[in-house]
């Protein structure tokens, strides 16, 4: 296959090497600026502790070697026992490949390593590799820990070798011999191969073009290094939250590299935040040029899928078969990494006028001081492991939430799902997940307006119920809590921590933004006669007053049942599953302040009404790949400090690299949210996080440790037209993206929903986050 996007091109006498679908916008290279502050980024990462110590990289070497004899061994064992003759017992063959962060370089500390067993056609997935080769690895003192996952989107096995983690998936290949030099990056290893070994080879296939398609890979695993910290320390490194995962930010990263080939770590993290605080979703983001390929595979193509055409950020992956890496965004977490590029974006323009240092871009996001508003979303068992498999389907149903709030407010209302979950040790076998709650920026405020989303919690909790593999105990509840009744669990420390004495980034940002909403207020006060803030106030109060008489009536409901009144198998009996809402309503009131300032969500405004229909641009330039093929500047200021002349060519570089003829989507925004029906899901386990853009089906035996690893290898299956479900052996369905399960909404009337008997839940609240770092 080669490398798509690598091109040769003469230059005079030189011959340079374009990687990319489009020319650089800078072939400056790096300032004595530049040095020294990729010197000084260099320090910090290491002094955070992302760097592992030489005495683990050789564990980590010797256990790798280790796996290598193990599966060598158990190839010839299970070819001798199939009755293959001594001859081929000889050559019988198995190699494993690493992908992921440790195969980047971007691995810290602990990180558990992406594996990929390579076996010959013989060598079966379901009797060897989860038979066999299990039943060796249980009988090995060294390896602890072992947890095979076979129904998973991408199976694997999970186990510790000597302490290091390993998360390990089959690949079978239609060769009966494993040669020793095999390279998976060739199409041809896809030939007469299952889903399951597509889904499983394309990690290694994508980390490799990676690496492939960016000109300098030290400055590429440096930058990288660096926005996976930020986006953790800032809260948006999360794919089953709807925010992103490892093969996500390494391919917005690479993007980068590739725009600005020559450039330094430092530059490449300022114009990561410069060139996507710019993007116009969606627009997708692309290393190479999609490619139809020769072995009939579905590649995203907004032109045969219409499910593609929805994607509100996508992110494609480089090797055959393409896939949008990042389907979970949706339109809330979308607007919030908008917000934390655009912050990112001045922090760097700061650091540029000497305003700022490296760690204020990282400082962390300060999720329980951020809204005034949270759903808190708890969880129970009667056991460690019936909470484990608990715990990982919730946790593959809380997109669900977020998205079912969207829509069913047309996207007034905004969900901020924390990425993480909390545990308070004075009640085992229990864990809490929370989201902050804001009205969107620049929605009209209408007064005793509300949002009702009764409905709504009852059909997420209904669809969590479903659960085929429920058991007496599984329990989950959903509670509307202030952020001054925030339980003391979540704080590092046990205690509710007091304002922060040094004022922070965000801090500053925020009161500057309420001082200029104030003085517009005033101005507008002024011009047009309304009272002065003193009755505003006092209505405020009232309305927190009544707020808190609704607080104080705890209301309790039983989860309904399954519609249609009949209960699957394993599902919970009427009544079982415990909904007390002992903190409020979930009606909510829609007088809510703002959180941030009207910038960022400017711009997710201006995405969302550029959602625009990519197949029909795909139609017109013939195409897939033509999209994006534009001639931008070859030459960009070389100094980091760039005046404001060089910034304007930089930005009408970008806009010429999203200057495809887009037709605008004639649907609602909404249509945009993967709404997803729900199906009785059966449990399927998280493959790899490196393994499974390709589908939206999440595990109900997550683990840390899964969900770390599965990110890439399933793109490669399941984006295909067809029903809204397939049929796994197994009986099970898997999900697939919610926009193929609506009809477009073109004759769509704002008229709200006729009314529907609500549940006894509700919440009231009167003001998000327009003070959100005063107390309340």
């Amino acid at each position: 296959m080669g490398s798509p996007g690598l091109i040769n091109r003469n230059n005079g006498h030189q011959q340079q090497q374009r990687l990319g679908i489009t020319e650089p916008i800078s072939l400056g290279g790096p300032t004595d600026y530049d040095v020294t502050k990729t010197r000084e980024l260099e320090k910090f990462l290491q002094d955070a502790g992302l760097y592992e110590s030489q005495e683990e990289a050789v564990s980590r070497e010797e256990v790798l070697g280790r796996l290598d004899q193990i599966v060598k061994n158990w190839v010839k064992v299970i070819s001798r026992a199939k009755g293959l003759n001594e001859q081929l017992v000889q050559e019988a063959n198995a190699k494993i490949f690493t992908f992921g962060s440790y195969r980047l370089g971007v691995h810290g500390p602990g990180a558990d390593i992406d594996t990929l067993c390579v076996g010959p056609r013989h060598a079966t997935r379901e009797e060897d590799f989860f038979g066999e080769l299990y039943k060796m690895l249980s009988e090995m003192p060294e390896v602890t820990e072992l947890r095979p996952v076979p129904d998973a989107h991408v199976p694997v096995m999970n186990f510790k070798f000597k302490g290091v983690s390993i998360d390990l998936l089959y690949a079978k290949l239609s060769l009966w011999v494993i040669p020793e030099d095999l390279d998976v990056s060739q199409d041809s290893i896809l030939q007469n191969t299952d889903e399951q070994t597509v889904r499983s080879l394309n990690g290694c296939r994508v980390t490799d073009q990676i690496l492939r398609l960016v000109p300098n890979i030290q400055n590429f695993r440096t930058t990288l290094r660096c926005m996976r910290f930020w986006a953790k320390r800032r809260g948006v490194y999360s794919n089953v939250s709807g925010f992103l995962g490892g093969i996500n930010w390494a391919l917005l990263v690479a993007r980068i590299c590739q725009l600005f080939p020559n450039a330094l770590p430092n530059m490449l993290v300022s114009r990561f935040f410069r060139v996507y605080t710019q993007w116009r979703w969606p627009n997708p983001v692309m290393l190479s040029a999609i490619e139809e390929g020769s072995l009939g595979l579905p590649v995203w193509d907004p032109r045969r899928n219409p499910k593609d055409r929805y994607h509100l950020m996508p992110i494609i992956t480089p090797a055959y078969p393409s896939m949008n890496s990042s389907y979970n965004v949706s339109s809330s977490t979308l607007h919030i990494m908008t917000e934390e590029f655009q912050r990112g974006n001045e922090i760097c323009d700061a650091m540029e006028a000497s305003k700022a240092e490296w760690d204020t871009l990282f400082e962390p996001f300060s999720f329980f001081e951020a809204y005034k508003n949270y759903l808190q979303i708890d969880i129970s068992a009667d056991n460690e492991d019936d909470l484990r498999q608990w715990k990982g389907w919730v946790e593959s149903r809380l997109r669900q939430l977020t998205l079912k709030i969207e829509r069913h407010t047309y996207n007034m209302l905004q969900c901020h799902p924390h990425p993480g979950d909390f545990s308070d040790k004075s009640r085992p076998l229990h864990c809490s997940y929370f989201m902050g709650l804001q009205r969107k920026q620049g929605v009209p405020v209408n007064e005793g307006e509300q949002f009702d989303i009764r409905i709504t919690v009852e059909e997420f909790k209904n669809s969590v119920n479903l659960y085929t593999l429920w058991k007496p105990g599984m329990e989950i509840r959903v509670t509307h809590v202030k952020r001054r009744n925030i339980p003391i669990f979540v704080f590092p420390s046990g205690v509710r921590p007091c304002r922060p004495l040094k004022a922070t980034w965000d801090s500053k940002r925020n009161s500057e933004a309420k001082v200029a909403n104030n003085s517009s207020a005033d101005k507008l006060s002024e011009g047009k006669g309304v009272p002065d803030g003193s009755d505003e106030g006092k209505k405020r109060k009232q309305i927190d007053d009544d707020t808190e008489n609704n607080l104080r009536n705890p209301k309790c409901f039983a989860a309904m049942p399954p519609s249609g009144g009949n209960v699957h198998e394993g599902s919970p009996p009427d009544g079982n599953v415990s909904s007390c809402s002992t903190q409020s309503d979930l009606v909510i009131t829609n007088s809510l302040g703002e959180l941030k300032g009207e910038k960022a969500d400017n711009n997710e405004t201006e995405s969302l009404n550029d959602s625009q229909n990519l197949a029909g641009t795909y139609a017109q330039n013939g195409k897939l790949d033509g999209i994006l093929r534009c001639n931008l500047p070859g030459k960009g200021s070389p100094s980091n400090n760039d005046n404001s002349g060089s910034k304007e060519a930089e930005k009408l570089a970008i806009d010429k690299i999203m200057s495809g003829p887009y037709v605008a989507h004639q649907a609602l925004p909404q249509e945009l949210d993967e709404l997803e029906d729900d199906f009785v899901y059966t449990n399927q386990g998280k493959g790899s996080e490196w393994a499974e853009k390709g589908s939206p089906v999440e595990s109900s035996l997550s683990n840390t440790a899964v969900e770390q690893t599965n990110d890439i290898a399933a793109v490669a299956c399941g984006n295909g037209p067809g029903p809204s479900a397939y049929l796994y052996p197994n009986g099970g369905l898997e999900e697939l993206e919610p926009a193929e399960l609506m009809a477009p909404l073109f004759g769509f009337s704002s008229a709200p929903p006729v009314a529907q008997p609500k549940p006894l839940i509700r919440l009231n609240f009167t003001s998000l986050g327009k003070a959100a770092g005063k107390s309340t």
